[in-house]
């Protein structure tokens, strides 16, 4: 097994030594290489990381390549401020077409890019402006062909090392999370549009950055390299070698334009034939390829030959400021004649209850009584239909979950909402995601270090507080049941909520962890934490709790103390079953 960085530095080494060692042809396939791998890598941070399918990106490359083209030929002017007007004209673009697409969900979302992709598309093959389908000729060279090599490289490179930096920061966990777990992600904090649109955003700026590399590098723009076509070759880029792996868009664009390249000449040759049969043995050649590698080749060729790498916690950073905890008995939480319907079916009806600042209070029912939709009406997760819920003296019923939960509420969910590849600190660490302030600038120069170190060593704190420091650097999702709703619980717990929702936190744990698990949340009670939680253990909730609120078919069946409950007729008929 090999580390890392001596694989990185070999590879520089390579292409540093390229032009002097290989023929002038295949530097001229390694160029294309490292143009492909910019367009493929904002793929992979949009599509294989951040969940957002596009066929579009060759129209961003198509907008720089044509602007730069026109600014340096019709105009005279320099490729260095036509790569700001480009790049500027790339931007508003994306976040025009980002405002529009990325508020659709399901198949809508890509047909719409591959929609946006042939118009604009077919713009650039009908308008004088742009030369109609015979293109711009006579772009002017940036520099020599070496200098032009090494500029292309170092941006490939730059690009590369910079997604990485992103991908391991507070906003990068965020971005990771938004494929499959957006609504976790939001009820920590996360914007989750604004950030998809970011992604957006810097993949549209790599693919016009590539564009105008293109354009200086061949001298020549035409329609015909900005057509659906290219759109999903870059798209499989990404997907060969590995979406959701920044070094996989190498991988991928080396592997398909070198394949594409030289079956061009070799399946012809070998058939006797003229035609374009490379296609269909480079798709047959795609397939099998897959089928052995479904998620690519990055994460194979890591597990064969790439020594993971444990990073290394500070626990010595200094601790992240607290959250002010309101005095204890002050009210905390009221829910006020809360309604909310699904078509027929009424989850709640005009439900009232509240609690106090360092209180624990139960929730419980049966199945179906509305304990989880509850949960989801306070954290913002559905809109209530009617009512009203307030927080500390302010209503938050109709804030998006982000806005409700930088007001201090934490939340687990009712079945086990992780991101099972990312490690167990990770998952913990997004809890944290509001007590930092880095953007994404700042992650992509590792320039928000020391804060990073804050959070990851307050995410380790949680982790052994929870008692799985163990388990801390392994994927969330190899555990065991009840040890990811205890990993669930540090994330909460991450956030330094002042109010925590638990719902089902003792679901598979073991008698030993449910006593655990219970000293922690009266330590918390202690501390000034208030707990609202929803549990089907009785005798786990019957010695935790101050209160409990028992619901039935969305009402509200009886208010108090345990022992009053335990022995309320109407509780002991619906739910309790006689339990003593």
């Amino acid at each position: 097994m090999i580390p890392a960085r001596v694989l990185l530095a070999a590879f520089v080494l390579f292409i540093a030594a390229a032009p002097f060692i290989l023929p002038e042809f295949q530097v001229a396939l390694l160029n294309y290489t490292a143009l492909a791998t910019i367009v493929s890598l904002g793929l992979v941070l949009l599509t294989g990381v951040a969940g957002v399918m596009s066929f579009g990106q060759q129209v961003f490359a198509g907008i720089a390549a044509y602007t730069t083209a026109l600014i340096t030929t019709k105009y005279g002017g320099s490729p260095w401020l036509a790569l700001v007007i480009g790049l500027a004209l790339v931007a508003l673009v994306a976040l025009f077409l980002g405002a529009i697409t990325l508020r659709l969900s399901g198949h809508y979302l890509p047909i719409s890019t591959i929609a946006w992709g042939i118009a604009i598309y077919f713009m650039f093959g009908n308008l004088e402006l742009f030369g109609k389908y015979t293109g711009v000729p006579d772009v002017p060279r940036l520099a020599g062909p070496t200098v032009t090599y090494y500029v292309i490289w170092s941006v490939t490179l730059a690009l590369l090392v910079a997604s990485a930096n992103l991908l391991d920061s507070r906003t990068g966990r965020a971005i990771r999370a938004l494929r499959f777990r957006g609504v976790m992600a939001e009820s920590f904090g996360v914007d989750v549009l604004r950030l998809k649109t970011v992604v957006f955003l810097y993949a549209a700026l790599f693919a016009g950055l590539s564009g105008w590399l293109y354009a200086h590098y061949l001298r020549f723009v035409s329609p015909s390299a900005f057509n659906v076509n290219a759109g999903i070759d870059y798209l499989f880029m990404a997907v060969i070698g590995g979406a959701s792996y920044v070094w996989g868009a190498l991988i991928g664009a080396s592997i398909l334009t070198l394949l594409k390249e030289y079956l061009k000449g070799m399946v012809p040759s070998a058939l006797g034939a003229t035609g374009n049969y490379e296609i269909v043995v480079f798709g047959v050649l795609m397939m099998l390829l897959l089928q052995r590698a479904s998620s690519g080749l990055a994460p194979l060729l890591a597990r064969w030959a790439i020594r993971p790498r444990r990073r290394h916690i500070a626990l010595d950073a200094p601790a992240l400021a607290r959250r002010e905890q309101p005095v204890m008995g002050a009210p905390l939480l009221e829910v006020r004649h809360a309604a909310k319907r699904f078509g027929g079916l009424v989850a709640l009806r005009a439900l009232s209850f509240e609690m106090r600042a360092a209180e624990i209070l139960g929730l419980i029912g049966p199945n179906g009584a509305g304990k989880s939709t509850m949960f989801n009406l306070i954290t913002g997760v559905l809109p209530a239909d009617d009512g009203e819920i307030v927080f500390q003296g302010s209503r938050i019923d109709g804030r998006a979950p982000s806005a409700i939960a930088r007001r201090g509420i934490a939340r687990t969910f009712q079945h086990v909402n992780l991101v099972g590849t990312m490690s167990v600190l990770e998952n913990v660490a997004i809890g944290a995601y509001l007590r930092g302030g880095r953007g994404t600038l700042h992650a992509m120069l590792r320039a928000e270090r020391k804060e990073e170190a804050q959070l990851l060593a307050e995410a380790a704190r949680q982790v052994e507080r929870v008692g799985l420091a163990a388990q801390l650097h392994e994927a969330a999702g190899s555990l065991p049941l009840g040890q990811q709703r205890l990993v669930e619980i540090a994330r909460a717990l991450s956030a330094d909520p002042t109010l925590l929702l638990l719902d089902e936190p003792a679901a598979g744990l073991r008698y030993a962890e449910k006593q655990a698990l219970a000293a922690l949340l009266r330590r918390l009670r202690s501390e000034g934490m208030s707990l609202l939680l929803v549990e089907h253990d009785m005798e786990f909730v019957m010695g935790l709790v101050d209160r409990l609120v028992v619901l039935d078919f969305g009402e509200k069946l009886a208010e108090g103390l345990p022992a009053a409950v335990q022995t309320n007729p109407a509780v002991l008929e619906a739910y309790l079953g006689g339990v003593e």
